[in-house]
């Protein structure tokens, strides 16, 4: 049995799964400070610095001026801040998200473009010929561009 989990832990597959695990974990400690230090402060700003966590309905119990408060004095309560909090939140880490994932592909079809091609082998001699060559130097076999 461990000589079977041994071959099952070190399937690249499953190598592959744990290197991409550990990548997100890091991955969103940077979307959350992005969110948290650069995106909330300008919106914080411009919104007046409201304090979503403190809107709530008090459905039973005591009534009090915080949820902190009213929790402690065991009301009963629809966090209706709490959940926009939330909403507002997954909405900025969304957009977040999407504007890395953005610039990562834009990287990534740079580097796709710098590494095509740009010979090919000639079909006679097999000598490099530039890809929109029509003639190749070395035997002037007449080659048709691809």
């Amino acid at each position: 049995m461990l000589k079977e989990f041994k071959e099952f832990a070190l399937r690249g597959n499953v190598v592959d799964m744990a290197v991409g695990i550990m990548v997100g974990a890091a991955f969103t400690g940077i979307v959350t400070s992005l969110v948290n230090d650069i995106l909330t402060p300008p919106l914080s700003v411009l919104l007046g610095e409201i304090d979503l966590r403190n809107l709530f309905i008090t459905l039973r119990g005591t009534s009090a001026p915080t949820l902190d408060e009213a929790k402690e004095l065991g009301a009963i309560t629809w966090n209706y801040g709490l959940f926009l909090n939330n909403f507002v939140s997954f909405l900025l880490i969304s957009f977040a998200t999407f504007i890395i994932v953005k610039q990562i592909n834009i990287l990534r079809r740079k580097s796709h473009k710098q590494s095509t091609p740009t010979t090919r082998p000639c079909p006679q001699c097999l000598s490099q010929i530039h890809k929109d060559a029509k003639r190749c130097a070395f035997c002037t076999e007449v080659v048709h561009a691809k």
